[in-house]
C-alpha cells in the first residue's frame, strides 16, 4: 500500500476541504497539519512575529525552528495583525470562503476580537467552528491559561505519575496537547460529515482538561465505576511500581504474557511450570491482584536469557515482546525506515531536514507532502488575491 510521501504525494481524502487555523503552539498545529496531510486546504493565520513554534532554536534561518518544519507542513502562511484595521476584516472574509475554522485562542481574546462563533456564523453559517482551550468556557476555570503541563496536572495524570514514582513528574513529552489535537481532528471530520448531510455547520469545543481526564479514565475509574465503588480509582496494574521493562542478559525488554496460556507456556520456558497453578498467578483477576508480585518475579527470571533469544521464544509462543529502544534507534529502526516514518526530505530554503510520516494508510487516496512548511506570511498576497480581498489601507 502507498505511503504517499513523494513529494506530488496525491490528493487526499480531504482534497477540496479549506480549513482557516488561527492557532500556535503545538496542539492546533499538529491538528490542522494532520488535515493538510490529509488534503485539506490549510491556511495558517499568523501574528506579524509568527507562531511561536517558528523560534524554538535550533534554525537555520529566522522563522524556521525546527518544530515547526514538521507541524506547518502542507500549510499556506497567511500573516495578519487581527487588532489593526483591516486584519479582522480579511479573516472574515476568508472565512466566509472556509469549511473549517480551527483555533486555540482562548475565548475571552476571542471576543475582544470580535471571532465569537456568533460573530464569524452570521456570514458563514456553514462553518464548522472548532475553539479549543484548557477548560470549558462556561466553567469558572474557562478563562484560565493552560499548557501541556498544566492540562497534565489538572486531569490526573501527574499524580498518577506520584503514585508510581514517589515523584509528580509530568509525562516526557507533549502527550495533552497531541491527544487533543487528535481529538480536534476527529470531532471536525464528524461535524464535516454533519454538515455534507444537513447543510448544517456548528459550534465545537474541544477543552484540553476534559479531554484527558476522560481519556485517563478510561482504564483508571477501575473499581470506582460502580456505584457504591468497590475500590478505589486507579487501575492497579497499571499503578504497580514494578512495572518495568525487565532486564535480560544483555539488556532491557518488555515482555507481557497476557494470557493464561501466555503465562503456562512462560513459566514453562523458564524451567518453573508450577507457578502456572500458584492462586496468586492463575488467573488474570488473581494477576491483576497481585501484580507487584508478578512483576518482580518476572524481573528475577528473564535474566536467565539474551534479549535476542527472549525475542525468539516470544515470537514462536504468540507472547507479545519488545526490546527497549531509544528514540533514536526506534526512529532509525528497520521496522520505521520501511514504513517511511521518518524520511529525509529537502526544503526549498532550508535545505535537508527529517520529515515525520503520516502513519495512516489509505487505499485510495493516501496522505501526502503536498508543500514544505511556508516562511512566515509567504502565501498573504496570494490568498487574498484568491478570495478577491483588498486590504484595508
Amino acid at each position: 500500500m502507498a505511503t504517499g510521501w513523494e513529494a506530488d504525494g496525491g490528493v487526499g481524502p480531504l482534497h477540496g476541504v479549506r480549513v482557516v487555523e488561527l492557532a500556535g503552539v503545538i496542539m492546533g498545529p499538529y491538528a490542522g497539519r494532520q488535515l493538510g496531510d490529509l488534503g485539506a486546504d490549510v491556511i495558517k493565520v499568523e501574528p506579524p512575529d509568527g507562531d511561536l513554534t517558528r523560534h524554538y532554536p535550533p534554525t537555520r534561518s529566522p522563522g524556521m525552528g525546527v518544530m515547526t518544519l514538521n507541524l506547518n507542513r502542507n500549510k499556506r502562511s497567511v500573516a495578519l495583525d487581527l487588532k489593526a484595521p483591516g486584519g479582522r476584516e480579511a479573516l472574515l472574509a476568508l472565512l466566509a470562503t472556509a469549511d473549517v475554522f480551527l483555533t486555540n485562542v482562548r475565548p475571552q481574546a476571542l471576543r475582544r476580537l470580535g471571532l465569537t462563533y456568533e460573530d464569524v456564523a452570521a456570514t458563514a453559517p456553514g462553518l464548522v467552528y472548532l475553539n479549543a482551550q484548557g477548560f470549558r468556557s462556561d466553567s469558572a476555570l474557562g478563562g484560565h491559561p493552560a499548557y501541556d503541563d498544566v492540562v497534565q496536572a489538572a486531569s490526573g495524570l501527574v499524580w498518577l505519575n506520584e503514585q508510581v514514582s514517589g515523584v509528580p513528574y509530568y509525562v516526557p513529552t507533549v502527550l495533552a496537547d497531541k491527544i487533543c489535537g487528535l481529538v480536534i481532528v476527529q470531532s471536525v471530520l464528524a461535524a464535516l460529515h454533519h454538515r455534507d448531510r444537513t447543510g448544517q455547520g456548528q459550534h465545537i469545543e474541544v477543552p484540553m482538561a476534559d479531554t484527558m481526564l476522560a481519556f485517563t479514565l478510561v482504564e483508571h475509574l477501575a473499581a470506582a465505576t460502580l456505584t457504591p465503588p468497590e475500590g478505589p480509582i486507579g487501575y492497579p496494574r497499571a499503578l504497580s511500581s514494578r512495572r518495568t521493562a525487565s532486564r535480560t542478559a544483555d539488556g532491557w525488554m518488555c515482555l507481557l504474557p497476557y494470557s493464561d496460556r501466555n503465562w503456562r507456556d512462560f513459566f514453562a520456558h523458564v524451567g518453573r511450570p508450577e507457578l502456572a497453578d500458584d492462586p496468586r498467578f492463575a488467573s488474570y483477576a488473581a494477576r491483576a491482584r497481585n501484580a507487584d508480585d508478578l512483576y518482580v518475579l518476572l524481573g528475577e527470571l528473564t535474566e536467565r536469557h539474551t534479549s535476542a533469544e527472549w525475542q525468539e521464544f516470544c515470537d514462536a509462543a504468540g507472547i507479545p515482546a519488545a526490546p527497549v529502544l531509544s528514540l533514536e534507534e526506534a526512529a532509525t529502526s528497520a521496522y520505521a525506515v520501511e514504513g517511511g516514518l521518518l524520511r529525509d526530505a529537502e526544503h526549498p530554503t532550508e535545505g535537508g531536514y527529517r520529515l515525520i510520516g503520516q502513519p495512516v494508510r489509505f487505499g485510495a487516496t493516501p496522505a501526502g507532502l503536498h508543500r514544505h512548511c511556508p516562511h512566515l506570511g509567504e502565501h498573504t498576497d496570494e490568498v487574498l488575491a484568491e478570495i478577491g480581498h483588498r486590504p484595508t489601507a
